[in-house]
């Protein structure tokens, strides 16, 4: 563990008005050619009392833009002290969550799990085109058919193929003879380059892929490919859950990560991670972007300085310790959960390092789902609805709904 120790109040306080004290003051300094200020004065207050006792809000008003990638070098001078703690923050999750080795990674606070997914599957794309000299449609972005639908949005917009892999119906996985023949089928379409994306819990079913599976297809298929592991949502609980698993920098296959700080870590929205190894930002560089100090190399370009401190806050009040507490009583109400489900005869798919419990809607009444705000698969005509367990989701609020399921069920007997 090298960076990620619990702190305390104060000194979390502390550090982030001696970041915000590193920063430009607007108000107190002379910068006139940044189109930038803090929040506007006359609808966000400036001094109220309470702001000496809040890190975050202040970070807000004071609005750093931390436009570019600042594990790189060279960025903003104006927002140094803030992207410190972007920087102290990526190496966090690369590090002590995803099994990087020490400075070996780059990577930026993103809009959301969507951004980060775009981000990977641009940089491979234009690595290919670079680097072997490939057309947009020799190009394929390949995951499973649980795919998010960031990974289809990605390849619409750069302009690249986009398939999927079935996945079995019961266990939520794929099979290396069926990523064999969607790689021989788009090798048959001309496809030469593969950016696949591996699954760290899918939203709806909380299944994980098993990179390997599909390293031994493409390999012996002899297809070149660049693997991303797609964490927006599994990023901040497979790593505590599954300690030895397969879908982090401890696999040479995979290049990139995504995580997502709005779901489990409970950040406010905006709290995208994106993480990749030393040596492949250069593919995404806007040069362009002359005019930003140390260039661009992300999709989003400005974006909140106030996220990053945000995230950096809640894993600091925890620690690693206290974050592995946390999801430990998440699983132990999950695990709850599905010996409710079981006693009653009630079908679901969960995957047992998960807190997503995924329901078939043939034992869910409709009046149920609503009642306690379950989501479906497709809005139009369900196969299942999820059960997610999250911090607000305690056993007392579950027990009314396990409760609404054994008697639904007791009809359908």
């Amino acid at each position: 563990m090298r960076h990620w120790k619990k702190l305390k109040k104060s000194e979390i306080r502390k550090r982030v008005f001696d970041a915000l004290a590193e920063n430009t003051d607007f108000a107190e300094k002379e910068t006139l050619g940044v189109p930038a200020s803090h929040l506007d004065d006359k609808v966000f207050y400036q001094d109220a009392p309470f702001l000496s006792d809040a890190p975050f809000l202040t970070t807000l008003i004071k609005n750093p833009n931390h436009i570019g990638c600042h594990t790189l070098g060279t960025s903003e001078s104006f927002f140094k002290g803030t992207q410190e703690i972007e920087r102290e923050l990526i190496a966090i999750c690369a590090e002590d969550i995803l099994r990087a080795p020490a400075k070996s990674c780059d990577g930026y606070v993103s809009s959301g799990g969507t951004e980060a997914n775009m981000q990977a599957i641009w940089i491979y794309r234009n690595y290919f085109v670079r680097e072997r000299g490939a057309e947009h449609r020799e190009i394929a972005v390949l995951c499973s058919d649980d795919f998010h639908y960031s990974m289809s949005k990605a390849a619409d917009v750069l302009g690249i193929r986009h398939a999927a892999v079935p996945v079995d119906r019961e266990m939520r996985s794929v099979s290396e003879a069926d990523i064999a023949r969607t790689v021989a089928d788009l090798k048959a379409s001309d496809v030469k380059y593969f950016i696949v994306v591996v699954n760290m819990m899918t939203t709806m079913f909380g299944s994980v892929d098993d990179p390997d599976t599909y390293v031994r297809a493409l390999e012996t298929s002899e297809a070149e490919f660049k693997m991303h592991a797609d964490g927006a949502y599994g990023g901040f609980i497979y790593p505590f859950t599954n300690a030895d698993n397969a879908l982090d920098f401890s696999n040479p296959h995979i290049t990139s990560v995504t995580l997502d700080a709005h779901k489990m870590v409970q950040a406010p929205y905006g709290t995208g991670i994106f993480i990749i190894r030393k040596g492949w930002m250069q593919y995404a560089n806007t040069k362009e972007a002359s005019y930003v100090e140390g260039e661009d190399y992300t999709l989003i370009g400005s974006r909140s300085g106030a996220n990053a401190v945000a995230v950096w806050m809640i894993l600091m009040t925890y620690g690693r310790y206290g974050w592995e507490e946390k999801i430990a009583v998440l699983m132990k109400r999950t695990d709850w959960l599905c010996r409710e489900l079981d006693g009653a005869g009630v079908k679901y798919f969960r995957n047992p390092n998960a807190n997503i419990v995924t329901v078939h809607a043939a034992h869910v009444p409709e009046e149920t789902a609503r009642r306690f705000g379950l989501v479906p698969d497709a809005h139009g005509n369900p196969a299942f609805y999820k059960i997610v367990v999250m911090d607000h989701v305690t056993i007392d609020k579950l027990i009314p709904l396990t409760k609404a399921l054994k008697a639904a069920r007791k009809t359908m007997v």
